[in-house]
């Protein structure tokens, strides 16, 4: 195991436990709900990433799972089926609302299957709104805490990171990655672009599911038709975009990165952050479109290279030290 490996390592560790002590610490709930704020977004930006960003298939429906599991927990959950039950509830019908359009959603290709996707989510937005318009209330508002809440988005957090990252490195998520790539290709190879694709999806559901419920449980009281609206597609694919798509601590950076520019322009600018953010997206795609892990990725390269040359330097001054002598 090499040096840079055993750093990461460390690394994790170090930000699991800060993580997991931070609460304890930091008792203001202003603070931990920001925190919160971010570990929702590194979860839906990471479930996001793992069909957009490993096989290359846009998808701008992606409120429609994280909306289903939130209505699906929420409504379990009010009428008196315990949280944990309902919770899990969220994912599978977020899973099986992939599989019924995860067929025919994967005969559209390119811009289609955005366009396809993006339209399933606004059905889904005004349907809620239309059948359910009431406000939902949470049901133990005498009871509520805030900690718990912060404890379960941070555990789903570290299960949807961990559980992309053995994904991606497994024989599956290779396929993935080479679908990504080219189908045709991926096809010739004997690999099944549509088994590999419907994976990806019902991973990428199932964690979206699951963070909608947490969505639900943290809430005290929201419109049900609120998680379905096309902000929770396009902030998590732009966290995921902004970090670099298609790697494991991209939408991680994303999500910090979003949240505290988000913050720090709604407290100065207003509405105005909007625009910001829209022409901060289009500037990344078009100039940077492997996002911050591209200019990590960089700066790596160019001391990679400045210590090869300088060893190359010393070895060839010490080759010519003996010359030096003989003269």
């Amino acid at each position: 195991m090499n040096k840079s490996k055993i750093a990461s390592i460390v690394l994790v560790i170090l930000a699991v436990v800060f993580l997991a002590v931070f609460p304890l610490v930091f008792k203001k709930d202003s603070t931990i709900n920001v925190i919160i704020l971010i570990l929702l977004y590194m979860t839906i930006a990471s479930s996001w990433n793992i069909l957009g960003g490993y096989t290359g298939q846009t998808n701008l429906g992606h409120a429609a799972f994280f909306g289903i599991g939130s209505l699906a927990a929420r409504i379990l959950w009010v009428k008196g089926l315990s949280f944990s039950l309902s919770f899990l509830a969220g994912g599978l019908v977020a899973v099986i609302l992939a599989l019924l359009i995860g067929f025919p959603a994967f005969k559209l290709k390119g811009v289609y299957f955005a366009i396809g996707t993006l339209a399933l989510a606004q059905i889904l937005n005004v349907t809620v709104g239309n059948i359910l318009p009431e406000m939902s209330y949470n049901p133990s508002l005498a009871d509520y805490q805030l900690v718990p809440r912060y404890y379960l988005f941070l555990a789903l957090a570290l299960v949807t990171i961990g559980s992309a990252y053995l994904l991606v490195n497994s024989r599956i998520g290779l396929g993935m990655m080479a679908v990504r790539e080219g189908e045709d290709a991926a096809e010739s190879l004997g690999i099944s672009a549509l088994k590999h694709k419907l994976i990806a999806l019902l991973v990428s559901a199932f964690f979206a599911g699951l963070v909608g419920g947490a969505f639900a449980y943290y809430h005290v009281s929201y419109y049900l038709n609120m998680p379905f609206g096309p902000e929770w597609t396009f902030d998590s694919m732009m966290m995921a975009y902004i970090g670099g798509t298609g790697t494991i601590i991209g939408p991680i950076i994303g999500s910090i990165f979003f949240v505290g520019l988000k913050q720090l322009l709604v407290w100065n600018v207003g509405e105005y952050h909007l625009i910001i953010f829209g022409v901060l997206f289009i500037l990344i795609v078009l100039f940077l479109p492997g996002g911050l892990v591209e200019i990590w990725q960089k700066i790596q390269k160019m001391f990679t290279r400045r210590r090869r040359l300088e060893e190359s330097n010393l070895s060839a001054m010490k080759r010519a030290e003996p010359l030096r002598k003989g003269d």
